[in-house]
């Protein structure tokens, strides 16, 4: 796949370098000279140092031939001009925008809802733009998500399936603690399978031999109904969210907030959700403004305008008290130390809106229990789109080194008629679940599991050969 990036700047350049991991043709364009001559030397890709949104400048660098456009400037009028002027010339292009004016979001996102039936049939995109990308929704969206499964660690879901992978750490002295791997259905009775493991800031999928010690981090899939089960294994439990503070009352924090208190008028809020979910919720900012526009917006809530750092003001209000403290303000080092501040202090569980994932494992080290990556979340969403229609959802783990993906099994797909035993590539890849033409729900894939056209997988993938697992699968541009 040929892919044109307009932007060199942090997501610019995390997105070129998965890309570039998967073997792509990328060319990376900015002004910014310094900048550009900095990624030249980093990245194994071409790096242009010109305007993005000059038509000449763009064919200069190939866009006639590209699959994809993404534009990542720091200016949303440059995005969405930049897909605009290429879509009027090459409309066959997949164009991505990101755009941090929520106007342009809604607005947009309206229009297509309101004419659904317009853009429906062969009208040209809106602004010429495939997908827009809002930084703040998409965060919002996998905070929510982790408050819907408890808050209890990063969680991967997918769409009309009771089975999750749960990112848990063992214990010290948990029933997990010092055993091997292989002797995990000796141990339990859940129906799980573990996707990958985490020893010393190192992630590899699962080996029979590998010890669970204390302190080691698995991902693991199992029934949504089994987490808390799972989580006592590792020496841990799942508690109900009755009470949850969400500190930051900017865009995000009020995107959280109108689907926890609001579920009536959001979309993807599940029935698991709403029993976690509870009467009470608190919300605190120190700019009085944005507190007296959250208290108008969410009369049910308790509006807060304090700082979430201040021990008298959260005592006096009982924050401690909190089953969870959700902190998803702009300053995303602040959102760490607050977390694992409120949780010294009490607070029971915690969420931090962090800029990478980096910044993750800090914050899991500093004792935050699920940590939300923004850059990782946007490059997960801009890859989703560009898979082609067969690749639903792509999740990033951890350092990036592996993938999760949802995908469906194509009319080209050599696996067709195959086990998965007679295709499986131990330590390349593991096919998670599989769900057939026609049931409802995924099953946990075994060796003897058979590969049908319209087959809908669930993939754990080394990142350096997802794009060649996924052409076994069918053809990734479909």
């Amino acid at each position: 796949m040929k892919v044109v990036i307009v932007g060199a700047g942090f997501t610019g350049i995390q997105l070129a370098k998965v890309l570039v991991n998967e073997k792509n043709d990328v060319t990376l364009i900015d002004n910014n000279e310094e900048i550009t001559r900095h990624i030249a030397d980093q990245l194994d890709c071409s790096v242009v140092t010109q305007d993005g949104n000059n038509l000449e400048n763009l064919e200069n660098a190939g866009i006639a031939k590209a699959d994809a456009l993404v534009c990542l400037t720091n200016s949303d009028e440059v995005n969405m001009i930049t897909c605009s002027l290429v879509d009027a010339f090459y409309p066959d292009i997949l164009k991505i925008a990101r755009v941090r004016n929520y106007a342009y979001y809604v607005n947009t996102t309206t229009a297509k809802k309101t004419h659904a039936n317009t853009f429906s049939g062969s009208h040209r995109p809106l602004y010429g733009i495939d997908y827009m990308i809002h930084p703040d929704v998409e965060a919002a969206d996998a905070i929510v998500e982790a408050v819907e499964n408890g808050a209890v660690s990063n969680i991967v879901s997918f769409d009309n399936s009771e089975m999750q992978i749960s990112r848990v750490t063992v214990g010290k002295g948990s029933l997990l603690d010092g055993h091997k791997l292989m002797d995990l259905r000796s141990l339990t009775d859940i129906q799980m399978l573990v996707c990958y493991v985490e020893i010393d800031g190192k992630t590899s999928l699962p080996s029979g031999p590998t010890v669970m010690n204390a302190g080691c981090t698995l991902g693991i899939l199992c029934a949504k109904e089994d987490v808390s089960k799972l989580l006592e294994l590792c020496g841990s439990e799942q508690k109900n969210l009755r009470k949850i503070a969400i500190v930051g009352a900017g865009r995000i924090g009020t995107l959280i907030a109108s689907k926890i208190i609001e579920p009536k008028k959001s979309f993807g809020i599940s029935l698991m959700a709403k029993r976690h979910l509870s009467q009470k919720v608190a919300i605190i900012d120190t700019d009085s403004n944005l507190a007296k526009l959250a208290s108008e917006r969410f009369p049910e809530a308790s509006v807060l305008c304090g700082d979430a750092t201040d021990e008298a003001f959260l005592r006096e209000e009982n924050i401690p008290d909190f089953d969870l403290a959700i902190c998803a303000t702009h300053n995303h080092e602040l959102n760490m130390v607050v977390a694992a501040y409120l949780e010294s202090l009490g607070v029971k569980q915690s969420i931090s809106l962090v800029n990478n994932s980096a910044f993750a494992d800090i914050a899991t080290k500093l004792g935050v229990d699920v940590s939300i990556a923004l850059r990782d979340v946007i490059v997960d969403s801009i890859m989703s789109h560009m898979r082609g229609n067969a690749v639903k959802e792509i999740h990033t783990l951890t350092n990036g080194e592996y993938e999760i993906i949802e995908c469906e099994v194509t009319g080209k797909s050599e696996a067709l008629g195959k086990m998965l035993k007679e295709i499986a590539e131990p330590g390349k890849f593991l096919v998670l679940l599989d769900r057939h033409v026609g049931n409802e729900e995924y099953d946990i894939a075994t060796g003897n599991t058979v590969f049908q056209s319209g087959d809908h997988l669930v993939l754990i993938v080394d990142t350096e050969e997802s794009r060649r697992i996924l052409e076994l699968f069918g053809n990734v541009n479909e």
